[in-house]
C-alpha cells in the first residue's frame, strides 16, 4: 500500500501521469457528449440519457482530479486538449456511425432525367420538377436516404449531373417512404 501512496505522490505521476489521465478521460466524456447530442436530436429517449450519465460522471471524476491539483497547469493543458480532441473524435465517430435519414435536394440545369432513373432503379423514392432558377429553367429533386447510403448517392450525383448544386439537411422523422431493400455494398459504381 505504501507503494502506492509513494507513487501517487511522485512527480512522476503528478506530471505525467495525471495529466495523460485527464486527457484520455476528457476525450471520453466530450466524445460521449457529441454522440449524446447526436442522439438527442434524432429522438433517442432511451440512449441520450444513458450516455449523459457517463458524460457526467466522468467529467465530474476529471474535474475533481484537476481542482484537487489545481497549482499543477498540465492538468489544465491536458484538459483543454482533451477537450479538443474529444470534439473531433466524437464528430468523427458519428460521421462513421451514418445514423439516421438525410433529405437531398438537387437542383440542376442539365436534364435530370437520368439520374432520377438511377435513383428510382436503387429504390430510393424520388420527388421531382421544374422550376425557374436565377436565370434558367432548372430541375429540382427531393429523396431522403439513409446517411449510410448517402455518400453513393452523391457519387451518382456527380456522374449525372456533376454540376448540380445539392444541399442536404438532417430528418428527424418519416412517415412511410421508399427506401432501397439492397445493400449499398451491392451497388456498382455508375451503374
Amino acid at each position: 500500500m505504501e507503494i502506492l501512496h509513494n507513487i501517487y505522490d511522485s512527480d512522476l505521476f503528478s506530471y505525467l501521469f495525471l495529466p495523460l489521465l485527464i486527457f484520455f478521460a476528457r476525450i471520453s466524456d466530450v466524445t460521449i457528449g457529441t454522440l449524446r447530442i447526436v442522439m438527442v436530436s434524432k429522438g433517442q429517449k432511451l440512449v441520450a440519457p444513458l450516455l449523459g450519465f457517463f458524460e457526467v460522471f466522468i467529467w465530474l471524476v476529471t474535474m475533481s482530479k484537476v481542482m484537487q491539483n489545481v497549482d499543477n497547469w498540465w492538468n489544465y493543458v491536458a484538459y483543454a486538449a482533451g477537450f479538443g480532441a474529444g470534439n473531433y473524435i466524437g464528430l468523427r465517430l458519428e460521421e462513421k456511425l451514418a445514423m439516421g435519414i438525410v433529405q437531398i435536394q438537387i437542383i440542376t440545369r442539365k436534364t435530370a432525367e437520368d439520374l432520377i432513373a438511377k435513383l428510382r432503379a436503387s429504390g430510393f423514392g424520388v420527388t421531382s420538377h421544374d422550376a425557374q432558377g436565377g436565370t434558367e429553367k432548372v430541375s429540382i429533386i427531393y429523396t431522403i436516404v439513409k446517411r449510410t447510403d448517402l455518400p453513393q448517392v452523391i457519387e451518382w450525383i456527380k456522374i449525372y449531373n456533376p454540376n448540380a448544386f445539392y444541399s442536404i439537411e438532417d430528418v428527424k422523422f418519416v412517415n412511410k417512404g421508399v427506401f432501397p431493400q439492397v445493400k449499398p455494398s451491392r451497388w456498382r459504381k455508375g451503374k
